[in-house]
Order: C-alpha cells, then sequence, then structure tokens
C-alpha cells in the first residue's frame, strides 16, 4: 500500500501539471511560496521538496494544505483527505498532458535536428514512438 506521503506528492504533482498544461507556464518554487506566505502558511524549499517527493511526514500540515488546495482551486479534500483517490477525469487529464509532453518533446527534437535527412528523422521518431509504447506496456 502506498504510504500516505506519496499519495499527497502524487497529488501535488498531478495539480502542478494540470497547472502548467493550462498554459501558464510550469509553476516555480517561489510563485508557491509567496501565496503560501500570504496566507499565513510560510513554506521552505525544503519542505515544498519533501512535499513533491513524498519523503517527510512534514508534508501532512493541515493549514498548508488547506492552503495549497485553496491555491490550486481544488476542494480542500483532495489533498486533506488521504483516502481520496485521483478522480477519473483528472487521470485522463494528466495521460492526456503525458501525450501532449511526449508530443512536444519530438516536436522540439525534430526542429533541433533539421540538418539529417527526413529519412532519419522518420527512424528517431519510430525509436521515440517504440520507446513510449513500451513503457506505457511496463507501466
Amino acid at each position: 500500500m502506498e504510504p500516505p506521503q506519496a499519495r499527497l506528492a502524487r497529488k501535488i504533482n498531478l495539480l502542478l501539471d494540470l497547472y502548467e498544461s493550462r498554459g501558464a507556464g510550469p509553476l516555480s518554487y517561489r510563485e508557491v511560496s509567496e501565496a503560501m506566505s500570504q496566507h499565513g502558511t510560510p513554506l521552505s524549499r525544503s519542505r515544498w521538496a519533501y512535499m513533491r517527493s513524498g519523503d517527510s511526514s512534514l508534508a501532512m500540515d493541515k493549514g498548508l494544505l488547506q492552503n495549497l488546495a485553496a491555491f490550486f482551486g481544488v476542494d480542500r479534500r483532495y489533498l486533506l483527505d488521504d483516502s481520496t483517490e485521483i478522480p477519473e477525469l483528472v487521470e485522463a487529464q494528466l495521460n492526456l498532458l503525458r501525450s501532449m509532453r511526449e508530443a512536444r518533446v519530438k516536436n522540439f527534437a525534430a526542429r533541433q535536428l533539421q540538418d539529417l535527412s527526413p529519412e532519419t528523422l522518420a527512424r528517431l521518431r519510430e525509436v521515440i514512438d517504440k520507446h513510449v509504447r513500451s513503457a506505457d506496456e511496463d507501466s
């Protein structure tokens, strides 16, 4: 069974991914820290790292979790209730986000490799696709 800190880390990282997927770009520690400080729950860089990695019970501060939930615009029970599973819609959105990221990597690689022949680019793309498929099958 997954420890509560690991479940919380998964939820927080999912919120960060969804935030980024909405076009706002990656959310920095500084932005989160400033928002938490404004609401009376200062957040150190090390605590944020522990919360995101699931490595510490320091992540389970109720006031901080309530403020994080408000910051991300989700029901506070999502972060406070240890039994709360990731809703199907959110999981589907996360899968879509992963696909979009993979596509972005492929497109970035193609732009960086402009001097290669179309055949070489096609072979590289096949290798990437094969790797992604095998990783999905292992999951």
